[in-house]
């Protein structure tokens, strides 16, 4: 007789925690800022784009670069998990819009944010947006 394990199972309520595609680790890429699409307001000015997935992307944003006083003054930013941003890609000269799912207080290196892309995002070109991203270390290389 086998002893088979049984899966959890998942509900919509489970998915704000889930990550839905692996991440990977990108060269840190200047995001001009973060703002918000219910309002227009701006969130976050120069945030960094850390790691990446077919399925969204995740920030680190220092409480300084925080636009709103109220948020500068938290030790989380979960009022924001819900909100419909976009992000303006510095170097890509792209914008990017999106859900944000996650938010993590990391002490003095700020916060992380965690950004699914917008629905309405093809799949293709999330995995292309993928390739292009470079990995850690990669503008070293190339002025080698």
């Amino acid at each position: 007789m086998e002893d088979k394990a049984k899966k959890p199972k998942t509900s919509k309520s489970n998915y704000k925690n889930k990550r839905v595609a692996p991440r990977k680790e990108v060269e840190p890429l200047r995001v001009t800022f973060m703002a918000s699409l219910n309002n227009l307001a701006k969130i976050a000015k120069n945030c960094q784009i850390v790691e990446a997935s077919a399925s969204g992307l995740l920030l680190t944003v220092l409480r300084d670069d925080l636009i709103p006083a109220s948020l500068r003054g938290n030790l989380n930013l979960d009022c924001l998990v819900g909100d419909r941003v976009y992000l303006k890609v510095e170097p890509m000269n792209i914008e990017i819009s999106g859900e944000i799912r996650r938010t993590k207080f990391l002490g003095k290196q700020g916060f992380h944010i965690a950004v699914d892309y917008s629905e309405d995002a093809p799949e293709y070109w999330r995995e292309c947006l993928m390739d292009f991203l470079p990995k850690p270390g990669e503008f070293d290389q190339e002025t080698q």
